[in-house]
């Protein structure tokens, strides 16, 4: 069964970025809407807030959504995102064996782990666990591998094959699988925050106590290819 985690409400979350003293008072009211907006750009966020004296929770909001610079400066998060040349390295493919030891969770590294085209059909030893934080994948074969507890945040892997491979216990933050061939994978445990299945091939795919966000899951129910026992799993509606 799939654990999913069910967004805030929009009074829970403005009461949570308030200071305390906000919250403990009977007679604290707000009453003039407080808007937030974050526009991924560049520069990083922009923060507009109508007259509000509340400097806590301008602070607070600023931090939070500082995230968005992050996410919009990734070099891999759109399929239509112009990738650099195809590394030209006689070993590049040897590298998925090593992984990537900076930077794991937000895809920093000092050199792209370029694994485009390259073939891990059946790889039971080399893969599991390990980091490929950011790494180019698109159009390889991980047909059969084992990669278990891997690390992929950030990571291209468009139209590449992952049939039958066991993703149990990995986390899978912000990959991009868009038209994959993820037949018959395993998401044993596996988590599965903000990545895209569009037109991806999800049959016989096992979702067990696959651990995504509501919006992700309603995102993945979309795709027509899980079958009933997948979305039963999911808990698709």
């Amino acid at each position: 069964m799939a654990t999913f985690l069910a967004p805030l409400s929009q009074t829970a979350l403005s009461l949570r970025l308030l200071p305390p003293k906000c919250r403990r008072s009977p007679a604290f009211e707000l009453h003039s809407p407080i808007r937030i907006t974050c526009s991924a750009s560049k520069e990083g966020c922009n923060i507009k807030e109508s007259t509000c004296g509340f400097k806590e929770l301008r602070n607070v909001a600023c931090g939070v959504l500082a995230v968005c610079a992050v996410t919009a400066a990734s070099p891999v998060m759109a399929a239509s995102q112009r990738l650099p040349p195809l590394s030209t390295e006689p070993n590049r493919c040897e590298r998925a064996f090593v992984g990537n030891t900076i930077g794991q969770a937000n895809g920093v590294y000092d050199k792209p782990i370029d694994l485009r085209f390259c073939d891990y059909t059946n790889e039971k030893s080399n893969l599991k666990g390990k980091s490929l934080a950011a790494a180019l994948m698109s159009d390889a074969k991980f047909d059969g591998a084992d990669m278990s507890e891997v690390v992929m945040s950030k990571a291209y892997a468009v139209g590449a094959s992952f049939k039958g491979t066991d993703f149990s216990n990995a986390v899978l933050d912000r990959v991009n699988f868009q038209k994959a061939d993820l037949q018959g994978a395993v998401f044993k445990n596996t988590v599965l925050s903000g990545s895209t299945f569009n037109e991806a091939q999800l049959q016989d795919v096992v979702f067990e106590d696959t651990i995504i966000g509501y919006i992700d899951l309603q995102k993945l129910c979309t795709n027509t290819t899980i079958n009933a026992d997948g979305r039963a799993t999911l808990g698709c509606r």
